[in-house]
C-alpha cells in the first residue's frame, strides 16, 4: 500500500534505477538468470532491464500508472525464481554473500506488496485519481 503521493515515483526511481544497474553491470545479473531458461543470460540481463526501464516509465506517468504497476507486481513475481537460483548457487559462498542471496527471497514481498499497492491507489483515486491521470 502507498504510503503517500510519492510513492508512485518512488517506486518508478527504483525501476529505473535497477533498469540501469542491469547494462551496467550486467554479470552480477547474469549470475541470477536460472539455468533452465533458453538463450544466454546476458541477454535475459538484457531484456529484463529493458522491461524495468518501460514499467518504470508506465508507473511514472498517471495515465498508464495503474495498468504499469499491476505489471509491476507480475514481474516481481516472476523474477522471484532468479532469486532463488542465486541462492541456490551462493550456497558455498563466503557468509556476507550467502546472507545476502538469501535476504533478497524474503525482500521480494515488499517489492510485491508495494506495486500492489499502488495499482490499487490508482483504482481507488475516485476523482482525484482521475484528475491526476489527466
Amino acid at each position: 500500500m502507498p504510503r503517500s503521493e510519492r510513492s508512485p515515483l518512488l517506486l518508478a526511481g527504483l525501476l529505473a534505477s535497477a533498469a540501469v544497474a542491469h547494462f551496467a553491470v550486467p554479470r552480477q545479473f547474469d549470475a541470477t538468470v536460472p539455468r533452465a531458461l533458453p538463450g544466454s543470460p546476458r541477454a535475459w540481463t538484457y531484456a529484463s532491464g529493458v522491461v524495468e526501464l518501460a514499467l518504470a516509465a508506465g508507473v511514472a506517468v498517471p495515465r498508464t500508472r495503474r495498468v504499469a504497476a499491476l505489471a509491476t507486481t507480475a514481474f516481481f513475481v516472476g523474477v522471484f525464481p532468479a532469486n532463488v537460483q542465486m541462492a541456490v548457487d551462493w550456497r558455498h559462498r563466503p557468509a556476507p554473500q550467502r546472507a545476502a542471496a538469501l535476504a533478497r527471497l524474503p525482500l521480494q514481498v515488499p517489492l510485491v506488496l508495494w506495486a500492489r499497492g499502488v495499482a490499487r491507489s490508482v483504482a481507488r483515486g475516485g476523482a482525484a485519481g482521475r484528475a491526476a491521470q489527466g
